[in-house]
């Protein structure tokens, strides 16, 4: 059977992408629905995941992906290995973010992690990016006190507007001193920060947390 094409950058405002999310019966998919939630943004093929679920089975994990053909060969990987704190959606989270989190139990995200997103390296094409300010302002709406963002990227560019945006919001705390964090606070790295480590070219990375209400 020939291998599917998977197109390597989706334009997110094209009609296609514009639909609602199809949301699963949750209590279906998680044994234990209430655990913390660690949502990916932009999960790719899903491996990052994969492997955090297995090293965190008391965390839920959750990832969300723009191009469909990825998103099903992820949970058939994940249904094969019988993971039940672990599930990938198809979906825009630009325009699907409030619908999604407010979906789930109330208080439960706990991280957010947003990787080596597309560039979209002209300036017509910056608003195709994920990070912008409405997605800042619904994840600080959602994220519980003290829940961390981590973000990273290969393009310094795509990283310094990712870690302003956040910076900018009253509700986020940038955790490092210096420009960027120099090392991945998680356990499992993702392929792409694997490809460029090893042709030693740099990693923009940096963390946030959510300031607790007073």
């Amino acid at each position: 059977m020939s291998r599917v094409r998977i197109r390597q950058h989706v334009n997110p405002l094209s009609s296609r992408y514009q639909k609602s999310l199809t949301l699963p019966d949750w209590s279906q998919i998680y044994t234990h629905l209430h655990q913390p939630l660690h949502l990916d943004i932009g999960c790719g093929r899903g491996n990052f995941l994969l492997q955090m679920s297995q090293l965190q089975p008391d965390v839920n994990f959750l990832g969300i992906e723009i191009r469909e053909p990825l998103v099903i060969e992820a949970n058939r990987q994940k249904e094969e290995l019988g993971l039940t704190n672990l599930h990938y959606l198809f979906g825009n989270i630009n325009n699907s973010a409030e619908i999604l989190l407010s979906s789930l139990p109330s208080n439960i995200l706990s991280r957010v992690t947003i990787q080596f997103p597309d560039p979209w390296f002209k300036k017509k094409h910056k608003k195709r990016r994920i990070v912008q300010p409405g997605l800042v302002d619904i994840l600080a709406n959602y994220l519980v006190d003290d829940g961390e963002v981590f973000l990273q990227s290969d393009i310094e560019e795509v990283a310094k507007e990712m870690r302003d945006r956040f910076n900018e919001h009253s509700s986020f705390r940038q955790q490092h001193r210096e420009t960027w964090l120099a090392i991945n606070p998680l356990p499992v790295p993702t392929e792409r920060e694997l490809y460029v480590i090893s042709h030693d070219e740099p990693v923009y990375r940096a963390l946030f947390k959510k300031i607790a209400r007073s």
